[in-house]
């Protein structure tokens, strides 16, 4: 029975894939914390720690089918510890070896590199979906770098941009996540195994090189120093992912606007028998995109109870460290299904190009008053030009009259403009600036990265 959204059957594919539930469940939560004890156990046990056979049989031992996730959970209620319920099963799996055990760590030690284990995995994932959906925004970033539409500021139009540059604005930013999960990679993957207060007190001068063996044997770097209480690391790549997430919702939230009615510039892919309203039949609601934009809040929300970790008491405390048992799955979990929602919405989307014309042309060129007003310039001055054009600006929208009506008309300007050049200059696919090739430009930095193969 769930009760968090992730949990319940009939939303939490909305909130999260499969794939990525998989990561964080509780099965595999125990074999990570397993696969530490494991690694540590022969880690000792091949440095003389420990009986050699203890090491084997207790690797052996730590197996998720030997454990009964419920059983565990029952017991741990009753001895209000997260981890001793484990370790007594594992104890007790492994016979005469069982009092080698979890020897000189803590329980911090294991649990944060049973999280990092599972990070790591869900890194794999996260990572790979967002190369993919930044080559799906290459291809559509060069498909339509030529696209005129209307570029919109505090929600207004003001000039002509093109859908291809729109997209690769975007585009450049999970270059730059890209590259920032890349870097952070060593810093985030790194385990801890240093004991009771990270002094390696219980194993003494061997306690750093058997800590070096068990992270090697994890795939994970080894810390210079404890960071029981330093979760910078953490919250780092929690950030990142928030800044992935910020892109996303800024992206959903811009298709849902240009899907809308009035604009009809785009349109999320539609499949028949989809429903858009229980009691207005007609409509076809921006869904995904909605989808896509909903989960950044609660993806920022989760960032900031990361960093809300980053202040412990002492050498360690539960009541930060837990924070990030809420926060890091949820971050994940989310982000994994903004992630395909996007990769589908880009393979499937509608773009509208002729109601992008269209919308344009709405104003009769008013769009181009900053061409106007540039062509005026040359022979009355930009300051000038700029009175000028704003008043003709205002008479049109006041007195609802054609923007080419009122240039014409002007003394001024058909003094320096002829009605044919005024028709040119109104054009507003020849007033795109170097759309085309500012996305040519980052579809290129993008490809010599080698990000999106490697």
């Amino acid at each position: 029975m769930g009760s968090h959204v992730i949990d319940l059957r009939m939303l939490q594919n909305n909130f999260s894939t499969e794939e990525m539930r998989q990561i964080w469940n509780d099965e595999n939560r125990l074999q990570k914390i397993l696969d530490a004890e494991a690694s540590l156990a022969l880690a000792q046990s091949e440095l003389g720690v420990i009986p050699e056979k203890a090491g084997e049989t207790i690797a052996e031992a730590a197996k998720i089918e030997n454990f009964d996730v419920e059983d565990i959970a029952q017991e741990a209620v009753k001895l209000k510890h997260s981890l001793m319920a484990t370790v007594n099963q594992l104890q007790n799996l492994s016979g005469e070896y069982g009092e080698f055990v979890h020897f000189g760590v803590t329980t911090q030690d294991i649990t944060d590199t049973g999280t990092i284990l599972q990070l790591k995995e869900a890194h794999q994932i996260l990572f790979r979906d967002m190369k993919e959906t930044a080559q799906l925004l290459v291809e559509l970033s060069d498909k339509y770098k030529n696209t005129p539409m209307a570029a919109r500021t505090h929600g207004m139009q003001g000039l002509p941009t093109t859908f291809g540059f729109k997209l690769a604005v975007v585009l450049s930013e999970f270059d730059r996540h890209l590259q920032r999960l890349k870097e952070a990679e060593p810093r985030t993957f790194t385990g801890v195994l240093a004991g009771g207060v990270g002094t390696y007190a219980a194993l003494g001068s061997i306690g750093p090189e058997v800590e070096t063996k068990a992270l090697d044997k994890l795939g994970l770097s080894t810390p210079d120093i404890c960071w029981h209480s330093s979760r910078d690391r953490i919250s780092e790549y929690g950030s990142i992912l928030g800044l992935v997430s910020g892109s996303l919702g800024k992206l959903g939230n811009e298709f849902y606007n240009l899907m809308r009615t009035e604009i009809d510039e785009l349109e999320e892919p539609f499949q028949a028998g989809n429903v858009g309203s229980t009691t207005m039949p007609h409509k076809r609601n921006p869904a995904l995109f909605e989808g896509i934009a909903s989960l950044t809040k609660p993806v920022l929300h989760s960032v900031s109870l990361l960093h809300e970790s980053l202040i412990m008491d002492h050498e360690r405390d539960a009541k930060s460290w837990r924070s990030e048992w809420v926060a890091l799955p949820e971050i994940c979990l989310y982000l994994s299904s903004q992630l395909k929602t996007t990769i589908n919405v880009l393979k499937g989307l509608i773009v509208k190009p002729e109601n992008m014309l269209r919308n344009l042309n709405m104003q009769g060129g008013l769009l181009l008053s900053e061409r106007i007003m540039f062509a005026l310039s040359e022979k009355v001055g930009k300051q000038t030009a700029h009175h000028l054009v704003y008043e003709l600006s205002m008479k049109s929208y006041e007195e609802n009259i054609p923007f080419k009506t009122t240039l014409t008309e002007n003394e001024v300007v058909s003094s320096v403009l002829s009605e044919e050049q005024i028709e040119d200059l109104l054009d507003p696919s020849q007033y795109t600036g170097l759309a085309s090739e500012k996305v040519e430009e980052v579809i290129a930095q993008i490809k010599k990265g080698a990000l999106l193969h490697g």
